[in-house]
């Protein structure tokens, strides 16, 4: 019976031992050696500027780095990821074992986590005199966390830090274990024989963003309507995150893609808590409590970070570091690649993509885009007269002197004149693909008036009678008549682009130009010469109405 309960108690404990983890040697992997980040747009903000405080865009992280595995069960910690990483996103490569469970810390190297981290062991506190300026050292060991006043045990008992008067401060032996200035993600892994391995670790992280930024040149100044251009693009790039990617591989992806994560939501930043102090009420039982010391004030907030459009300019010559500390520019071409219905962006040279900045890249230069200025109106009836607007048209073919993918940004437009390049529009500019059609708007109004109404309603005497005609064959579903007159007051011949309305809220017929289709839009196009004025004449009718006798 004593042999049988003595099996019992051996196998349980032989279960008991097989049931507990076996041990982990923490192993740090080294700086990354190589790095490439890729971004993706926040296609939510729009065309608003990027704010490196609010970036609402992410990016794909992929780092090589080297680590030397010991036999059996480890660790292995990655420092220095980014804040806001997405540890469910992160893949590991390279590792014989493979992961077999992945952690992110959550507390990174702050008074606080320094406190808590410490708590049972002994510091050193310092008081310094401030009439004699003697510094007096002693142990002491920490007895509350860091969500309360601070409680040290000394020689003299128990007492709450910066509540004896003196200028005080502790000093701490070692960093407790698991704690970082700098985010850290780690895996546990398996090596039956150890050794040395090049790993990539990969990610996803929030904070990134990107845009394109375009500046077109005219190549003379002119009011002919055919015109040649210089266009140059930019990518801005903007790293809202604490840490700084150096020489990597920057790439950007444009196009709309299918999110259906919040990565905001996903990604759980690491914290740095602080160091809230309070001291307990001083006194006795008979003589009561003094009121506690009013508290200190609030510090004073953080100066601004330095933005691209705060540079100010002293009588001093600035160095080409402290201009690029803002807004750093790259001097080459990012080339273009198909990445399915998408494009992306390859900076063919490490950048560093520095934290809290933003980043210039040039990646387009082309020094002959043919456009065509458009004056454009929009026909409302009873309107009275308008100034029209103008646009400059081209389309993304090579004959063109295009032909590339344009992703969305901004565009500022620049004519020459005898005192240098002068910034005539600014515009927003969508996504273009090859062939599509690329309008930018230089101006909602110019010289050139016209006027929309119905046919007859021109002179005083007859207007009444031609809206009242006209408002009646609208409203039975039959054709009515309709005409616009342009002016053109300049000295320059132009093309004028009448806008009708789409063809499943419109029906024409027997229009005086040729009815074309632009961005969903029947228009009539007419060429006015210079201080003449022209008439287009049409008949329209609602096409979903039956037409009534």
């Amino acid at each position: 019976m004593r042999r049988f309960a003595f099996l019992i108690c051996a196998l349980a404990a032989t279960g008991a031992a097989a049931q507990e983890p076996p041990a982990r040697l923490a192993v740090d992997a080294s700086a990354p050696s190589d790095i490439a980040v890729t971004i993706y747009r926040d296609e939510s903000r729009g065309g608003d500027p990027i704010d490196v405080r609010w970036v609402g865009g992410f990016a794909m992280i992929s780092e090589v780095r080297q680590v030397t595995l010991p036999p059996g069960h480890s660790r292995i910690r990655f420092t220095g990821v980014a804040e806001s990483m997405v540890a469910v996103s992160a893949i590991v490569t390279g590792l014989p074992g493979g992961t077999i469970e992945k952690n992110r810390n959550a507390d990174l190297l702050s008074p606080a986590a320094l406190v808590d981290g410490t708590l049972g062991n002994r510091v050193t506190i310092t008081r310094t005199n401030p009439a004699t300026g003697a510094e007096i050292s002693e142990s002491a060991v920490i007895r509350t966390r860091a969500d309360g006043g601070l409680v040290l045990q000394t020689r003299e008992g128990y007492e709450a830090v910066r509540c004896s008067g003196l200028p005080e401060g502790l000093s701490f032996d070692r960093v407790p274990e698991g704690l970082s200035s700098d985010p850290v993600f780690s895996v546990d892994t398996y090596s039956a024989g150890g050794g040395t391995h090049t790993v990539t670790l990969t990610y996803l992280a929030t904070g990134f963003d990107w845009q394109a930024n375009y500046v077109a040149t005219f190549a003379e100044a002119s009011r002919e309507k055919d015109r040649t251009l210089e266009l140059m693009a930019w990518l801005t790039v903007a790293n809202g995150n604490g840490q700084s990617f150096p020489d990597a591989e920057l790439m950007t992806v444009a196009g709309r893609i299918n999110v259906t994560s919040d990565y905001e939501d996903l990604s759980d930043p690491p914290v740095a808590r602080p160091l809230r102090l309070s001291c307990y009420p001083i006194g006795s039982t008979s003589r009561g409590t003094y009121p506690p010391p009013p508290a200190p004030p609030p510090p004073p907030a953080p100066a601004p970070a330095m933005m691209a459009d705060q540079i100010v300019v002293t009588g001093s010559r600035l160095r080409k570091a402290e201009m690029e500390s803002a807004m750093a520019v790259t001097e080459v071409e990012a080339g273009e690649e198909a990445l399915g219905d998408l494009k992306l962006y390859r900076v063919p040279v490490a950048v560093d993509v520095a934290a809290q900045s933003q980043k210039q890249v040039k990646f387009l230069t082309l020094d002959a885009v043919k456009g065509e200025l458009m004056h454009t109106g929009r026909c409302v009836a009873e309107m009275e007269e308008a100034l029209a607007g103008i646009e400059l048209r081209s389309r993304n073919l090579e004959s063109q002197g295009l032909g590339r993918s344009l992703p969305q940004g901004r565009i500022a437009v620049f004519e020459p004149s005898a005192h240098g390049p002068l910034l005539v529009a600014e515009d927003d500019m969508r996504d273009r693909a090859v062939g599509e059609d690329v309008e930018i708007a230089l101006s909602p109004h110019s010289a050139v008036i016209y006027a929309c109404r119905p046919r007859g309603a021109s002179s005083a005497s007859n207007r009444d009678t031609a809206l009242e005609a006209w408002r009646n064959a609208v409203a039975k579903g039959k054709w009515a008549a309709m005409e616009a007159d342009v002016t053109n007051p300049t000295s320059e011949p132009l093309r004028f682009e009448l806008a009708l309305g789409p063809a499943n809220a419109i029906a024409l017929r027997r229009a005086s130009q040729k009815i074309a289709t632009y961005r969903g839009q029947q228009v009539l196009r007419i060429d006015v010469p210079a201080g003449a004025t022209r008439r287009i004449t049409w008949q329209m009718r609602d096409p979903n109405a039956s037409e009534n006798p």
